[in-house]
């Protein structure tokens, strides 16, 4: 006696393993659907580079403005102190020194 598979029992393996070999091919054609071409992400790689490139200027543009105004200010306080305190300090202190030598 032969102790081997049948021919019926060969043609079940062979319908399974296409059974199974048809789903494996499905799901790689599921996942290969949700991929990206190369050509797709390429453009959209140089248009994430140009939009990076573009913020990178834009950071520099408001930190240069943001610098000018600081020196702009700062120009502001030194034009204040050199206009108005120091002649009113210039006025008042020879008005102490009057009032106080008058009493003394």
């Amino acid at each position: 006696m032969d102790d081997g598979p049948s021919l019926g029992e060969l043609g079940r393996l062979i319908q399974s393993l296409r059974v199974d070999f048809r789903d494996d091919m499905a799901q790689i054609n599921a996942r290969l659907d949700r991929l990206v071409s190369a050509d797709v992400y390429a453009v959209e790689k140089a248009a994430m580079a140009k939009e990076i490139s573009d913020l990178a200027k834009a950071v520099e543009t408001v930190q240069t403005q943001r610098a000018q105004d600081a020196e702009r200010v700062t120009q502001t306080r030194r034009w204040f102190i050199a206009s108005v305190i120091i002649p009113v300090i210039g006025l008042i202190i020879p008005f102490v020194f009057f009032i106080l030598g008058g009493n003394g």
